[in-house]
């Protein structure tokens, strides 16, 4: 693993519904994407960075997702679908999975915004079989416990990466 931040090569990963809602739901506001890009720059060479979201096409998510990508971030979409019960799918996890396996030997460390317990068999996956850093980033009263301890570094979400008003 590379502790080393001048030649730390980053693929940043981030799952924008499960950090929109983490952060909403217990911040009341919104990341601030600017500050996390800065944090993650400083350790070192960002070589991929990616934003998983779902596409209302909405001007408010149009604006956003433009916001992301002046940031450096290449944004991916999927449609979002309402379905007849009312809920909502717009799930990237297999999508990030993918990814982040195939980004994996060409990085030393992976960094996954996202505080969803289905990512901690991923995270073993990378450090065990690419022997990488896996970080994450989550907001700490709802990122999944068996994530917090498969990760490398586990960087929670609070008040220095809020967006304030």
């Amino acid at each position: 693993m590379n502790n080393n931040k001048t030649n730390n090569r980053i693929a940043v990963f981030v799952d924008v519904q499960n950090i929109y809602y983490t952060v909403k739901h217990t911040y009341h506001c919104h990341f601030d994407y600017h500050k996390f890009w800065s944090d993650i720059s400083s350790q070192g060479d960002i070589v991929k960075a990616v934003a998983y979201a779902s596409d209302r096409n909405c001007p408010r998510q149009i604006a956003f997702q433009s916001i992301l990508r002046n940031i450096g971030f290449e944004v991916k979409l999927r449609p979002y679908i309402q379905r007849r019960d009312g809920s909502t799918k717009a799930d990237w996890d297999v999508g990030i999975t993918i990814d982040i396996i195939d980004f994996a030997d060409q990085v030393d460390t992976i960094i996954l915004a996202s505080g969803d317990g289905d990512f901690q068999l991923l995270a073993n996956y990378i450090r065990e079989r690419f022997n990488k850093d896996f970080n994450v980033y989550g907001v700490p009263s709802l990122t999944a416990h068996t994530l917090v301890e498969a990760a490398s570094n586990y960087h929670p979400i609070s008040e220095q990466y809020l967006l304030k008003h």
